[in-house]
């Protein structure tokens, strides 16, 4: 797997290189600003993007604006971004198009080499990861009555929060110590509700998640 990597600051850039070499990932480029991340997205065509949200020279959205830019050039390019905060705005461009994997990281929340290096793969493989703090005020802003969310019940809301972190239904139904026939059905019925029928270009767990976040900015 070739990784684009895009981070200002030296240390955390040659640390994040050094995990991902460790995880026997190829780094393609490990860039330091927007000018350079978008020569090496464009020439190196890497399997994922990671992706700091402020880089030089504007230190404010560059490395996101550039990211997406890839992905309106390259649709569906994995990209997984890293902040130091919750940026909703950012959040919401960044599942606009519903295509191909997209994460949204707090830097201080990754916890492990594991779970940052499981974050990649799950990108790069096509899914999501998105931090639960994230998801949260992403959705806070959304309204419990309105149509069709109202639609989905406390369980089915649950079962959407935990999908937009990227996890299987499996890994769902063992963190709420149900069946995995359950959470399909769950599943099964949040589509439904949300009007997103079956397709082989969407992904429909990430539409389930830019449904609400789409609702939430009204």
């Amino acid at each position: 797997m070739r990784v684009v990597l895009a981070e200002d600051l030296f240390l955390l850039r040659d640390g994040l290189v050094r995990m991902l070499e460790a995880y026997d990932l190829e780094i393609a480029a490990a860039v330091e600003s927007g000018p350079e991340l978008t020569r090496a997205l464009a020439e190196l065509a890497p399997d994922v993007a990671v992706v700091d949200v402020r880089l030089p020279p504007s230190h404010t959205d560059e490395g996101l604006q550039c990211a997406l830019q890839a992905r309106r050039e390259r649709p569906g390019l994995p990209v997984l971004v890293l902040s130091q905060h919750v940026e909703q705005l950012y959040a919401r461009e960044l599942l606009a198009d519903g295509r191909g994997g997209v994460g949204y990281l707090l830097k201080d929340r990754v916890f492990d080499a594991e779970q940052f290096i499981d974050a990649v793969r799950r990108v790069a493989a096509g899914g999501t990861a998105m931090d639960p703090q994230v998801i949260q005020q992403l959705l806070a802003r959304r309204s419990h009555t309105a149509q069709p969310l109202g639609r989905l019940t406390p369980r089915e809301l649950e079962v959407l929060e935990l999908m937009a972190q990227g996890r299987s239904n499996a890994a769902i139904a063992a963190q709420l110590v149900v069946t995995e026939r359950a959470i399909a059905k769950h599943t099964s019925n949040i589509f439904t509700k949300l009007g997103l029928e079956v397709s082989d270009d969407d992904n429909r767990r990430v539409l389930a998640v830019l449904a609400y976040l789409d609702h939430g900015s009204q």
